[in-house]
């Protein structure tokens, strides 16, 4: 009831000393118990993973579902325009895009409080040449027809005529990005935000040219004299910054991805197919409570897979560890493969336990790779300073903001461990949680690729053959000595 009053304050003061319309699409959310958004379904808004419904826009919905006391109930569609369609009709009450918002839209729908900007970015696959402006293109620019994008480079167009344009009704933005990093397409106009959760599985999608800065990422309303459920979400938004559980919410999905390094993801990729095969049954053996692929990406982060890697600082192995850290966790040979990973489990685990019960997963997680780095007593002296701060010293996205001030004497003087390098730690876990989000992207596509081929040889009668079967067992027409290709 409370908030309820707060959002008819807000409508008072929207429409000054007239009196408040009845507020009629407020009232009739209550009325139904349920608020419907209308959501796009993909990498930075909502899917359904493998514990359930995620994603930033979908996560954002179920906020301002429980604020308002409501079941959220949501309508997915691969495309705006059929939620377009829905919110003329009144059959749902928002747009959750996640995407920016045209000029188009904006006149036509009422935007809500921005929560995100995003560059409207030039990609190309850095496999070719970069083009340096957009005279210098080789081909066109795909985009979804209908998008932000695709109203900017026909606003483009009338004073670079040569620019080249197909408009897309069939991919989503995720699919012209694959597309482009497989060189199928040259180039696509995409969001920063969208690109930067891309870039983890397709290192070689690049920035060529910034086309749009700071672009608002808002939610859409229906334009009419209503204004309940715009103020509603005012307070929303207002509140969210003001509490940081957006900037919670953006470090979970986006915070780790916003700096990319091509070479490395690269190179990790590749570390994936060659080198982690040789030890994955030592992650699974020695991961206990753990995710083997975060033990995994914890293992490339320390020493790129290599059992016998050493720092000028003494640490050593695959899980790099100092002799302290090996004679606490009972490892005999740091270089030893299994003994390491299992020290490097064990102690992961031992940072975990001695942090307070009462902080969250994944924060709790974060925080232990953290201290596996840098120490707990040094991510306990930051969680103090951010204490001191008035914020939320069990949230990591608060705690990563004061962990480079160890580094400075006016800050660190206010611990009792002193001086720390408490900006490498913020690298490394970022690091860590990028290497993990690709391994699991990575890992997730084998399986499914083994369930489909494993599904394909079930379907096949037994004693039959395949036509690829049956083609390399005919009779070859020629006496030639080349080899038959390899089926594949």
């Amino acid at each position: 009831m409370r908030f309820f009053l707060t959002v008819l304050l807000w409508i008072s003061l929207l429409t000054g000393c007239t009196p408040a319309p009845a507020p009629m699409h407020l009232h009739q959310i209550y009325q139904r118990d349920s608020i419907r958004v209308g959501i796009l379904n993909g990498p930075t808004s909502y899917f359904v993973g493998p514990d359930g419904a995620t994603g930033y826009e979908y996560e954002l919905a179920q906020a301002l579902a429980d604020k308002l006391g409501v079941k959220l109930e949501l309508v997915p569609a691969f495309f705006i325009d059929e939620l377009l369609v829905k919110l003329s009709n009144g059959d749902i009450d928002l747009i959750a895009s996640g995407s920016t918002i045209s000029e188009a839209l904006q006149q036509k729908y009422r935007l809500a409080p921005a929560y995100q900007l995003a560059d409207e970015v030039l990609v190309f696959g850095q496999q070719k040449r970069r083009p340096k402006s957009l005279q210098d293109l080789s081909g066109p620019i795909v985009v979804l027809k209908g998008s932000s994008q695709a109203e900017t480079l026909l606003a483009l167009k009338t004073t670079e005529p040569q620019l080249q344009i197909e408009l897309n009704d069939t991919d989503d933005p995720t699919e012209l990005l694959q597309k482009v990093a497989e060189g199928k397409i040259a180039y696509t106009l995409a969001d920063s935000h969208m690109l930067a959760i891309n870039q983890r599985f397709y290192p070689n999608l690049g920035v060529a040219l910034t086309l749009k800065r700071q672009q608002p990422v808002a939610w859409l309303l229906p334009k009419n004299s209503d204004d309940s459920l715009y103020a509603v979400l005012i307070e929303f938004f207002g509140r969210s910054y003001e509490g940081a559980d957006l900037l919670t919410l953006e470090d979970k999905y986006f915070g780790h991805v916003r700096r990319f390094n091509y070479a490395d993801t690269l190179d990790y990729i590749e570390a994936i197919d060659k080198t982690l095969p040789r030890y994955k049954n030592l992650f699974e053996q020695h991961a206990g409570a753990l995710d083997w692929r975060l033990l995994a990406a914890l293992a490339y982060q320390e020493s790129r897979w290599d059992p016998k890697a050493r720092s000028p600082q003494g640490v050593v192995g695959m899980m790099m560890l100092t002799v302290d850290t090996a004679n606490l966790m009972k490892v005999s040979s740091r270089v030893d493969a299994a003994q390491s990973i299992r020290g490097g489990s064990r102690y992961l685990q031992r940072m975990l336990d001695r942090l307070p019960e009462r902080i969250p997963m994944p924060d709790k997680l974060w925080f232990a790779l953290a201290a596996y780095n840098l120490g707990l007593s040094h991510v306990e002296s930051a969680r103090l300073l951010t204490e001191k701060d008035g914020a939320n010293a069990d949230n990591w996205a608060e705690v990563k903001q004061r962990l480079p001030l160890l580094r400075q004497r006016k800050y660190y003087r206010q611990t009792r461990t002193g001086y720390a390098r408490g900006d490498m730690a913020v690298y490394y876990v970022e690091n860590i949680r990028r290497y993990y989000d690709t391994l699991l992207w990575v890992d997730e596509r084998k399986q499914a690729e083994l369930k489909q081929k494993a599904a394909s040889s079930a379907a096949t009668p037994a004693g039959s053959q395949t036509p690829a079967a049956v083609k390399k067992a005919a009779p070859k027409a020629s006496t030639s000595k080349k080899s038959e290709p390899k089926q594949p």
